[in-house]
């Protein structure tokens, strides 16, 4: 089980991620990503047929700004 967030520090607003993975990452209104279920906080689970997705956005983002976890954030 996956849980992710942006660190939105980090995030260019490349657009990679939502183009991959729109059912886990949306933007705001200055083109930055966020987790749409949990509203960036990394504590939802991703459900298993988002899992693909996410590991393709993960390893595409070019800053690393998408972060992953085996447990939730805190």
């Amino acid at each position: 089980m996956y849980y992710t967030k942006i660190d939105r520090e980090r995030c260019i607003a490349c657009g990679l991620c939502q183009l991959i993975a729109p059912d886990i990452y949306e933007y705001d209104e200055n083109g930055i990503a966020y987790t749409k279920k949990d509203n960036n906080t990394g504590t939802y689970p991703l459900a298993k047929e988002d899992t693909l997705p996410f590991k393709k956005a993960y390893r595409s983002c070019p800053t690393g700004a998408i972060m992953r976890s085996d447990t939730p954030f805190s």
